[in-house]
């Protein structure tokens, strides 16, 4: 017996396609009256509405809490001291930027319900203000008196004013370089 054998099949030759030529692109030029981009999408920020904003005048709400019926406990000096330095050491280990800044301040007790607070520049008293609300709340609980008022005044005796001349600057850094003398001698350098 015989299997038939199958005939190969024929393939089709492909047509071949012919060398492609580059297209010449032409080029042409749109003049267009309108942008591009879709109009009426906003991002929500608009800088002429930032820079034609009116100034509002902000409302401040003042909360009067009456202290008549709230206990007004004697407290020493000694106990606002206490805990002024203890919130300074808590305050150094939390944020030493601000603890920088108020760490010169001084609190002393000026009558029976009256803290005097003494800063030393309007920039430090700005830092003060960031933890005072902390700082009276907690000290206010802790003594039971809850009828202080604080008076801020300024201290210009604690803020060291100095002025730095260049023969100053000069100075300071030839007492950490001898050999700028030297050179301060043969240059003649004018620091006036």
């Amino acid at each position: 017996m015989k299997i038939p054998v199958k005939a190969p099949e024929q393939k089709e030759p492909l047509a071949e396609k012919p060398a492609q030529q580059p297209e010449t692109v032409q080029e042409t030029r749109l003049k267009t009256t309108k942008p591009l981009s879709k109009q009426g999408i906003s991002s929500g920020f608009s800088i002429n509405s930032f820079l034609n904003k009116e100034e509002k005048a902000e409302k401040e709400e003042a909360v009067a809490v009456k202290t008549e019926h709230l206990p007004q406990n004697h407290f020493t000096d000694t106990d606002l001291q206490m805990e002024w330095n203890l919130m300074l050491k808590q305050l150094q280990k939390r944020n030493s930027f601000i603890f920088n800044a108020v760490k010169t301040f001084k609190l002393i007790k000026a009558g029976e319900n009256t803290i005097k607070v003494l800063y030393p520049s309007d920039s430090a008293k700005v830092e003060f203000d960031k933890i005072a609300g902390e700082f009276f709340n907690h000290f206010k609980t802790k003594v039971h008196n809850h009828a202080i008022e604080i008076d801020y005044q300024r201290d210009f005796d604690s803020l060291k004013i100095e002025v730095v001349t260049k023969r100053k600057i000069f100075e300071k850094f030839i007492e950490k370089n001898p050999l700028l003398k030297d050179l301060d001698d043969l240059m003649k350098f004018d620091l006036t």
